[in-house]
């Protein structure tokens, strides 16, 4: 089923059918001009108009005349962004309302260079997918079911490389709010089919919702369709010719079969049938099947499609596969006269979203600030100002605390050219500390309502020549019990004010100097007794060992930003797995390869087993336990560097997914002897000793010589020597691999 992207793409370009209404449908033909007109697409009936409105910056163009004639007229014209690395659409809308959202992208030669675009698309903060455009009037489409999180949404494309973003057109569809619920994350469009052999193709408005139907039918399967009506009312409202149709097996004493394959294994489905009975079967016929996959796991059992009415069958967790495969085997029940049928078939695949959007009352006072003072402009300032931390906005300074949205905390506006008022907003700033209006043409008064900023220590209004002077008289209390430092320009007597705040300054700065010889003279104290690991985790004494991994990638251990994990990761563009703390992605880091675990922002207790992993891996080394090249504690930005294993974990080998070889019985003795050898370290070659408490196939990973390395020391605990006092050690582990007792 990989080609179905393409036929979603041909017919999001071809279309057809007839109007009705379009509550809530936003459909932007990008780079329409003139900006202020709108119009009905004719195939569709779909009212189109100018992006214009929901961005700041592109430039519009249009694709070349001779394959134009291929298109609908919201596909001629293009927004293209040859300037600042990432430009956003904002839209307001409404908090916890589940939309569908579909971005085409039709290259066409607009630029007459013939070079097709690659860049990723990013929901907010997080990114959605790379494009990748295969050919000058081949396109892509990408296609998601979102809930929103706050009552605005910023769409995003984000230069990768040399080549241009562009976007033809942008639609959003609101959904009914009990259709598609997930555990967590989003839903990324994978297929949705309707069987028949042929076109047409499905869309608004037999489909209300304006989704994509497909028409698939394989030569395993047949054709069964009535011209009957049948009730599809139920939340999904599947349209009338996809209640209409449905396959058989070609051989009714055959099950029906449909496979598909997705390309990252790693990712987990949600899979929704759509059943009707569109045969009037005699009182004495009955269909009826059982419905398996994956070798035999039950999906749905003893079903019967009721009469002319469709239901919709669907799994309420996410599942996966471990080879990315996908086999349902729909089989005759011993009652059943009937063969089964299925009318639809939609699958999705999940979209995590790990990073939250910052707090949106601070979004919000960021979007009037930016309008107030004409700074539109301003390249960097757009979408999410704090997130992801790569594209924070100029000027700004954010604070990522664990598990919480990004706040901002200091805004820096100096030699900003702006002009007015001191706008109220930014009082909706309540996490900001320190703001810089230095150098400006600001006039009026200062605001009171800075004295209600709790956390404002610090107000530069110094170059502001046009300000009133006098200061709001709560501000001024803040003022003298020295929780609030404003700087501004005074004569007169009122000069000693400066005068005290430049020796403030000055005393803080004779401080720093201080502090930073005292620094200096420390860590050449640490290198001359060669301490190790970074300061800001407890390490314990370990035994020497003469076994130790002497790799070279073992020596690099140092504490990296979020900046430079994205950057070794290349925006976390290859996923070797995923765990119950979060997802492991392959990195280069120096031209070695690495491994770097990302803790979930969703894991309760991730930062305690996050902490203990350091802790421990700095302390720890042997060449039978993972090697710790670093780690990352940058606000809410949580991972851990490994060295990589080329050849993945235990279960993986063992079940045949890297290779057709089986491990043979002298690899896996030689596997159990060195995982052994690295558990007797833990216990015997540390200082306290240490339990791993989490062994596992999954935790035993081997490199490209089969080599054994125990990984994933997050539940690993000390326990006492003789000698020292007892401690209860919790249970913890995977449930499956405890000692019952």
């Amino acid at each position: 089923m990989r080609f179905l992207s393409f036929l979603i793409f041909v017919f999001a370009v071809l279309g057809l059918v007839q109007a009705q209404d379009q509550s809530g449908f936003i459909s932007l033909d990008c780079g329409l001009v003139p900006t202020e007109i709108t119009y009905v697409e004719k195939s569709t009936n779909i009212t189109y108009r100018s992006d214009a409105t929901y961005i700041d910056s592109g430039v519009p163009g249009k694709i070349n005349e001779v394959y134009r004639t291929q298109f609908q007229q919201q596909i001629w014209a293009l927004r293209s962004f040859p300037e600042g690395q990432r430009n956003c659409y904002n839209f307001s809308l409404t908090a916890k309302r589940k939309y569908l959202i579909r971005g085409t992208f039709i290259y066409g030669n607009y630029d007459g260079l013939n070079q097709l675009p690659s860049f990723d698309l990013y929901i907010g903060p997080n990114k959605w997918t790379s494009v990748s455009i295969p050919g000058v009037r081949n396109g892509s489409v990408s296609e998601m079911i979102h809930v929103l999180r706050q009552d605005h949404l910023q769409i995003c494309l984000v230069k990768t490389g040399e080549t241009t973003p562009f976007i033809s057109s942008l639609e959003l569809r609101p959904l009914n709010n009990n259709t598609y619920v997930t555990k967590s994350g989003s839903l990324i469009v994978v297929a949705r089919l309707y069987f028949s052999p042929t076109p047409p193709f499905l869309r608004y408005d037999e489909d209300v919702h304006d989704r994509i139907w497909i028409p698939f039918l394989d030569n395993k399967n047949s054709l069964l369709s009535t011209e009957l009506s049948v009730d599809t009312s139920n939340f999904y409202n599947v349209p009338q010719t996809v209640a209409k149709t449905a396959a058989v097996p070609l051989n009714a004493t055959q099950p029906l079969k449909i496979n598909w394959s997705l390309d990252d294994i790693t990712s987990q489905s949600y899979i929704y049938m759509h059943f009707a009975e569109i045969e009037n079967l005699e009182a004495n016929e009955t269909r009826e099947f059982n419905i398996t996959y994956n070798g035999g796991e039950n999906w749905f059992s003893y079903f019967r499609p009721p009469k002319f009415r469709i239901t919709t069958v669907y799994n309420p967790a996410a599942v996966s596969s471990l080879d990315g495969n996908f086999n349902f085997t729909f089989s005759m029940t011993g009652n059943s006269t009937h063969p089964p049928l299925i009318n639809g078939l939609e699958i999705y695949q999940v979209l995590e979203l790990p990073q939250l959007d910052t707090y949106q009352d601070e979004v919000s006072a960021m979007m009037n600030i930016k309008t107030i003072y004409g700074l539109s402009k301003r390249s960097s300032w757009q979408g999410d100002p704090c997130a992801p931390e790569l594209y924070r906005w100029e000027g700004l300074n954010c604070s990522y605390p664990n598990f919480a949205p990004p706040q901002i905390i200091s805004l820096n506006l100096s030699g900003s050219n702006l002009s007015g008022t001191i706008t109220s907003d930014i009082s909706k700033l309540t996490h900001l500390r320190e703001l810089d209006l230095s150098n400006n043409d600001l006039s009026g008064d200062i605001p009171f309502v800075f004295s209600d900023m709790k956390n404002l220590t610090l107000i530069n209004l110094s170059g502001n020549k046009n300000l009133n002077r006098s200061v709001p008289e709560t501000l001024q209390k803040r003022i003298d019990n020295k929780s609030l430092t404003l700087i501004r320009d005074e004569t007169g007597k009122n000069s000693t004010n400066v005068v005290a705040i430049a020796a403030s300054v000055a005393s803080v700065f004779a401080v720093l100097v201080i502090l930073a010889i005292v620094f200096v003279v420390i860590r050449k104290k640490q290198r001359t007794n060669e301490a190790s690991g970074p300061r800001s985790f407890t390490t314990g004494t370990v035994k020497s060992d003469a076994r130790s991994s002497s790799s070279s990638i073992i020596t690099k251990e140092r504490k990296f930003t979020y900046s430079e994990v994205l950057k070794m990761t290349k925006n976390f563009e290859r996923v070797l797995g995923k765990g119950g703390f979060g997802t492991v992605y392959h990195g280069n880091l120096d031209d070695t390869q690495v491994a770097v675990k990302m803790l979930s922002h969703s894991s309760a207790q991730g930062y305690k087993e996050f902490k203990a992993e350091v802790e421990l891996l700095l302390r720890v080394h042997h060449r039978h336990l993972v090697g710790l090249v670093g780690y990352c504690d940058d606000g809410d930005n949580l991972a851990l560097i490994y060295e990589y294993m080329e050849k993945g974990d235990l279960r993986e080998n063992m079940s045949g997914k890297h290779s057709v070889n089986v491990l043979s019985w002298e690899t896996r003795m030689q596997i159990a002897v060195e995982a052994a050898q690295g558990l007797e370290y833990l216990h015997n070659g540390c200082r306290p000793p240490m339990v791993h408490r989490d062994v596992k196939p999954t935790n035993i990973l081997l490199n490209e010589r089969s080599q054994a390395k125990l990984a994933d020391f997050g539940l690993s605990r000390s326990f006492p020597v003789d000698g020292e006092s007892h401690v209860m050690t919790v249970v913890a582990g995977t449930p499956g691999y405890l000692d019952p007792e």
